[in-house]
């Protein structure tokens, strides 16, 4: 199956929630690659790379997050694949 890469802006109350760590630990159990940040304006930026069915999946998932998360919405736009290897969190940005 061919790999996809996806950046992704998720909107909402997102920051002081874990969901960084819920992004990290969700997308090593679907087996995809790529990073995790907060960013300035309270929102949380992922790239996401892997299989297109666990981007998928990865992407329906996002929308509900952990548990303290609530998320407003979702902006996706497509990525050049940048053959990752891991999945980590970044500074914020």
């Amino acid at each position: 199956m061919p790999v996809v890469a996806r950046r992704l802006m998720i909107l909402g109350r997102v920051q002081g929630v874990f969901y960084r760590n819920w992004t990290m630990q969700t997308a090593r159990d679907l087996g995809l690659a790529g990073w995790v940040r907060n960013r300035l304006d309270g929102s949380v930026e992922a790239v996401i790379e892997g299989s297109e069915d666990a981007v998928k999946r990865f992407m329906a998932l996002a929308h509900e997050g952990p548990p303290a998360a609530q998320v407003a919405r979702i902006k996706v736009t497509e990525q050049a694949v940048q053959d990752l290897t891991s999945f980590e969190k970044r500074s914020t940005g």
